[in-house]
């Protein structure tokens, strides 16, 4: 009896044991993306970002809930997402690209975010350092000042007669030129090539920013970092090519869509790393002593068809550093 009696209290603990499970806190995550979800790439992202958090134990619908939004390059959007997010209450946030981060920023200190595919975060003054953010926020960095010059030794080595580069962006959603500006100009004036902002506010001014680099032999245009951008890649690519302008663009995305040259980070890693942030924060890690991670990747592709459309000749040095030639 003294047997049936322990058997029977052991399989009586088993639903209580059950029900303690149960009733351990269900944690939150918000990602808000600033891409748009129709993109694949960025449906790539949020993938590799739900799959690393699995590999940690976060394993979403058993002890971990994940509240998506896109915001589609849409900074009203992204404002609306923001406070939408924040007042769920949440664990903590993903905030992809700068504009995100900034709406995310604004709406609360409390909440641990965690950034990818943001330039500056410092000189956003949204964290005291690299080492030691110290405030709610951390992350991953998409790029390094010194890119932009490499991205107008990239243009040279193409187009040895460039005379002139213009920096296609967003005021309201790329990051501050200023990040970039000085290697930049530092390139350009070392290879004896003008550099000019083209400014663009809506989807509409594209076609006369581009029909105008068009009417100035040797021109080409820098698509910079910029989410505005990744939502109208294909706009912008089709515009390049119609009006035969030679562009390189800030990400590799760019060129497999068809655009002449893509050259930066490799943004797939950067949400796989983020996932080990938001799980280091789950586990009791704060956020401001977390230190934010500079690009370490770097990737670039070079599409030979849209290369010869415009009746170029990719040199073969060129060719055999690339991370991706399309044929």
């Amino acid at each position: 009896m003294d047997l049936l009696a322990a058997l029977g209290g052991t399989a009586a603990a088993w639903p209580l044991a059950a029900r303690a499970q149960q009733g351990a806190p269900m944690r939150r995550i918000g990602v808000l993306m600033g891409f748009a979800e129709s993109d694949p790439n960025a449906q790539h992202l949020v993938a590799a970002f739900r799959s690393a958090l699995a590999n940690l134990g976060q394993m979403e619908g058993s002890n971990v809930l994940v509240e998506l939004r896109w915001a589609a390059g849409d900074t009203s959007k992204m404002r609306t997402f923001a406070r939408e997010l924040v007042e769920l209450r949440l664990d903590v946030i993903v905030a992809q690209t700068t504009p995100v981060l900034r709406a995310v920023a604004n709406e609360t200190r409390t909440i641990p975010i965690v950034f990818t595919v943001v330039s500056d975060p410092i000189g956003m003054g949204l964290a005291a350092n690299i080492t030691r953010p110290g405030g709610n926020v951390t992350g991953f960095m998409d790029a390094e000042p010194a890119i932009g010059g490499k991205w107008v030794q990239l243009l040279k080595d193409i187009l040895p007669h460039i005379v002139s580069a213009s920096l296609l962006f967003n005021p309201a959603t790329a990051p501050s030129l200023k990040f970039y500006l000085p290697s930049i100009k530092d390139a350009a004036s070392a290879l004896a090539i003008e550099v000019s902002e083209a400014p663009v506010r809506s989807r509409d001014e594209f076609e006369g920013i581009i029909a105008a680099q068009a009417q100035n032999p040797g021109s080409t245009v820098i698509v910079m970092p910029d989410g505005f951008n990744t939502t109208h890649r294909d706009l912008i690519i089709g515009l390049m090519a119609h009006h035969r302008v030679p562009a390189i663009y800030f990400n590799r995305y760019f060129a497999e869509s068809g655009g002449l040259i893509g050259y930066g980070v490799e943004f797939t890693e950067l949400f796989r790393l983020a996932a080990g942030y938001v799980d280091r924060i789950l586990r009791g890690n704060k956020p401001g002593e977390l230190p934010i991670q500079l690009p370490s990747k770097f990737e670039l592709a070079i599409n030979l068809k849209t290369a010869r459309a415009l009746g170029l000749t990719i040199p073969t040095t060129l060719l055999a550093t690339a991370n991706e030639v399309i044929e």
